[in-house]
């Protein structure tokens, strides 16, 4: 029997040593993908969208969901609604309630600056008021004027008043109607509707604003 060298002990131990490190090498690469190559059966709920725990019960019969003896449900009431709508420039603007009407035209479309006489442009703008008032059967109109924050309270006081004052007279006179009861205020710059900081705001802020009730059977809403 020849006699072995230390290369041939080497040479004996490599096959096993290769098989161990295969194996180690192995489990690593199935350790590693496993997570990755486990199938979900069911898709997973975005955060948020899943309910943790089950709705409350409620007990219809619960003492505190019912009226003491005696008690009694307040009447019904329509809520109020209001409907708004604007011109693109904003220069009119109709507001709609349950129960009035409310126009507000700015200064610019009826009036020269710091004026106030009305502009030709003025009486169909009036008009179209007028022919509301009919329709709604409104026997109290009231005719508001404001102006900006700028120049003196007292100047915009005397100012805001004569401008409700030209457009009650034109509206008078296309209602032709004896039966119309007018208040006609000026308030200067009390009750701003916008910014007076800005242009644009204090462009809302100069108008002259004319109201009244929405009749019973009044006309409808446009």
């Amino acid at each position: 029997m020849a006699a072995t060298t230390p290369r041939d002990h080497r040479a004996a131990r490599r096959p096993a040593a290769t098989a161990l490190a295969a194996a180690v090498l192995l489990a690593g690469v199935q350790f590693t993908l496993a997570p990755g190559a486990r199938a979900d059966e069911s898709p997973s709920t975005p955060p948020g969208t899943g309910s943790t725990s089950p709705p409350p019960q409620v007990d219809g019969n619960a003492p505190g969901l019912k009226l003491r003896d005696g008690a009694t449900l307040a009447p019904a009431k329509v809520l109020d609604i209001i409907s708004v709508i604007e011109s693109e420039g904003g220069e009119e603007r109709r507001e709609d309630t349950n129960e009035n009407v409310k126009f507000a035209l700015q200064a610019e479309v009826l009036f020269g600056k710091d004026s106030a006489e009305l502009s030709s442009r003025a009486d169909s703008r009036i008009a179209a008021i007028a022919n509301e008032i009919k329709k709604q059967g409104a026997t109290k109109v009231r005719v508001f004027g404001f102006t900006d924050n700028l120049g003196s309270y007292a100047h915009g006081k005397v100012l805001s008043k004569q401008r409700a004052d030209a457009v009650q007279k034109v509206l008078n006179q296309q209602l032709n109607s004896a039966g119309i009861t007018y208040e006609v205020r000026g308030y200067s710059e009390d009750y701003p509707i916008a910014d007076n900081s800005t242009e644009e705001g204090r462009k809302k802020n100069r108008r002259v604003e004319v109201s009244f009730p929405r009749g019973e059977s009044g006309g409808s809403r446009s």
